[in-house]
């Protein structure tokens, strides 16, 4: 890889970190303004700047690893040719040995097409909830600020336990099926 897509790929990564830093200060911002509407959306594009920024790093360090993968495919190119005209070494030898990495640079084509397709996919998500409620309660303890009864009111409603006794009548009753699956012996 070019030093050119290197410093691309820095330079992307760099802008989504101030991205993300500049959301965090509007989220600040907005939580001392008492916009808890606001500070969520803040917060919200503070996680995705933060992930955009790990995937840019992610992307080029693979993209570094095939590049590298490649120039080591041309050299070894380049030294079977010259070994192939000295005839030194055993021709058939040296298909095998091009056909076997040929296979693996296919398969590592294929891994990165899935990595890709994941990343975009995770990106096309939405950000997590509980993570945009931990990072306004993180900003609010760092600028001194109590959040209002408004973020608890939209956190999600925690399920109840069952009590012990539905449980074992539940367990007892798997048990019983299990028995019923076995056969006898």
């Amino acid at each position: 890889m070019s030093n050119l897509e290197k410093t691309l790929f820095q330079l992307k990564q760099r802008k989504a970190q101030k991205d993300e830093n500049a959301e965090k200060a509007r989220l600040k911002k907005a939580l001392l303004q008492g916009n808890n509407d606001g500070a969520r959306i803040y917060a919200s594009n503070a996680i995705r700047k933060k992930s955009e920024a790990l995937n840019l790093l992610r992307l080029g360090s693979r993209i570094d690893a095939v590049a590298s993968r490649v120039e080591t495919a041309v050299t070894m190119r380049q030294v079977t040719g010259n070994m192939a005209a000295m005839e030194t070494m055993n021709l058939e030898r040296i298909s095998m040995v091009m056909d076997k990495f040929e296979s693996q640079f296919t398969d590592l084509d294929v891994q990165t097409s899935y990595m890709e397709d994941t990343m975009s996919a995770t990106t096309a998500i939405s950000t997590p909830q509980d993570q945009i409620d931990q990072l306004l309660r993180q900003t609010a303890e760092e600028a001194n600020i109590e959040l209002q009864q408004d973020l608890d009111a939209k956190a999600a409603p925690v399920s109840e336990v069952s009590p012990p006794a539905t449980l074992k009548d539940e367990d007892d009753k798997l048990a019983e099926r299990l028995r019923a699956l076995r056969p006898a012996t």
